[in-house]
């Protein structure tokens, strides 16, 4: 299939990159021309404005959004709305709030444009061994679609969640699960290494070691045993963890259901904590986003 991609950070780039590997027509754009001028020389079809990205594609235009979450996408969305036809169709894959995908959808479905919201899990691993996704919408665009989803996404990878808003209703409570999986290991960690055994134990190796047959083997434990081994002691980060929004919706989602999550908001909670006094176990939480998701992270002083 032809696919527009827009914006080229750390998932977009990767994302065009399995496409084209999968045999797809890969168009992009960012307002980076450099990182354009990179995907044209892997194979990409480079387009140097949104009217150039919309005249590079046969109708039904599809265009897939990788921009933060907020007025970026509102803005590329009103962009792309101007140069798009009744019929053609834009996927947010961002990590948008399931409430703005529910207002896009309407907006555009005046101007009889299409919208699916595409809720996208695998960090900086994802070209290798695909993206988990999620999507809302109406069904019969997810159907058209799925060439695409099949390629970016591992064997049983891609789901049809619901009405428009429910691929990132998913992806939303996906990750504040993961806020309280990393708050565990980062806990129980914490209390390995204050215990009279924490100097004596190799992290890496309990981590290792955890993975092979364990009730709480993970991915997230594989990369936090590669995170072990690189720093041992995570000497190098800071205790400082940022949250990037889906943590706090998962929240706010729990409140107004009254649906009790006292786990997800304490890992939330957490966070905020990590701001001002910070821990092994902060430690341990930024070091498993840098490992996923290629997140920044605070260096400390000590190199």
């Amino acid at each position: 299939m032809q696919i527009g991609i827009v914006g080229l950070g750390r998932m977009g780039m990767n994302m065009a990159r399995r496409l084209i590997q999968g045999g797809h027509t890969v168009i992009v754009y960012n307002r980076t021309p450099a990182k354009v001028a990179l995907m044209e020389k892997e194979g990409a079809l480079g387009a140097d404005s949104p009217e150039g990205l919309a005249g590079k594609l046969q109708a039904p235009r599809i265009i897939w959004l990788m921009l933060p979450a907020g007025k970026p996408v509102d803005d590329h969305i009103d962009i792309y709305a101007k140069v798009l036809a009744p019929g053609d169709i834009i996927i947010d894959g961002g990590n948008s709030y399931y409430k703005d995908d529910i207002r896009r959808y309407n907006d555009l479905k005046t101007r009889n444009i299409h919208y699916l919201d595409a809720g996208v899990s695998g960090g900086i691993w994802g070209l290798s061994i695909g993206y988990c996704t999620m999507v809302g919408g109406d069904e019969k665009i997810f159907n058209h679609i799925k060439p695409i989803l099949k390629t970016l996404a591992p064997k049983d990878g891609y789901l049809y969640c619901g009405p428009a808003g429910a691929g990132h209703f998913v992806k939303m409570v996906h990750n504040g699960i993961e806020y309280a999986l990393m708050a565990a290991y980062g806990e129980g960690f914490n209390i390995v290494k204050d215990s009279a055994y924490g100097a004596t134990l190799s992290f890496e190796k309990l981590a290792h070691l955890w993975n092979q047959g364990s009730v709480i083997r993970s991915w997230l434990l594989e990369l936090l045993e590669s995170a072990f081994k690189e720093n041992p002691d995570l000497e190098t980060l800071q205790p400082y963890v940022e949250d990037s929004g889906e943590g706090r919706w998962t929240v706010q989602q729990a409140i107004e259901t009254a649906t009790p999550s006292p786990v997800i908001a304490l890992a939330l909670f957490q966070r905020f904590e990590s701001r001002n006094k910070g821990s092994f176990t902060h430690k341990v939480l930024a070091a498993l986003r840098k490992e996923f998701g290629g997140h920044a992270v605070v260096e400390s002083d000590k190199k």
